[in-house]
């Protein structure tokens, strides 16, 4: 199963980003948006597990996520991956707020995955709401300045969610646990 963890922003969030990637969207072409009902920020991509150890894997999940408080974030600002708008694939959102504590309990279910036996990549976390991808390299600019403006008001983030993601044209998630923070 190819699993992810995620925090997801709330309704009202959702509809300011909502409104912000439609300004943004006829400043670019041949992006690839993201639908809204899959808009969330990754914590640690797990990749492939196999089926038979997928209820030990959100058991240990669980449990760290359990020992981190819930965080009061907002979405805020905008950038891409790689960094330089002019040469980027990836469009997103900023999460803003006590991205410190996302950072650690990311940082936290990484290295649970990892003794476990996942391999998991070990990146630089930058909490984010991807929107649009590029399959090649594209000047996102635009986009990325039209979104700049975005600013939520700030929630409480208080579940992580263990995904199953199914390829294909179009990626399909289903949440197949959620765990409270403290």
């Amino acid at each position: 199963m190819r699993l992810f963890t995620a925090v997801t922003p709330p309704a009202a969030a959702l509809d300011a980003l909502d409104a912000a990637v439609a300004s943004a969207r006829p400043t670019a072409r041949g992006l690839r948006w993201v639908a809204r009902e899959q808009w969330h920020m990754t914590l640690v991509f797990l990749g492939d597990v196999p089926d038979d150890q997928v209820d030990t894997v959100a058991g240990e999940l669980g449990r760290v996520a359990a020992r981190h408080p819930a965080m009061s974030l907002s979405l805020r600002g905008s950038g891409t991956f790689p960094p330089q708008p002019v040469r980027s694939r990836v469009l997103w959102a900023g999460v803003d707020g006590d991205t410190a504590a996302l950072t650690a309990l990311a940082t936290d279910l990484r290295e649970a995955a990892v003794a476990l036996g996942i391999p998991v990549e070990n990146r630089r976390y930058v909490p984010h709401v991807t929107v649009a991808r590029a399959r090649i390299t594209t000047n996102l600019t635009a986009p990325c300045a039209r979104l700049e403006t975005l600013a939520t008001e700030p929630w409480q983030a208080a579940e992580v969610h263990l995904v199953h993601s199914r390829l294909g044209a179009v990626p399909r998630y289903q949440t197949i646990a959620t765990w409270k923070l403290a």
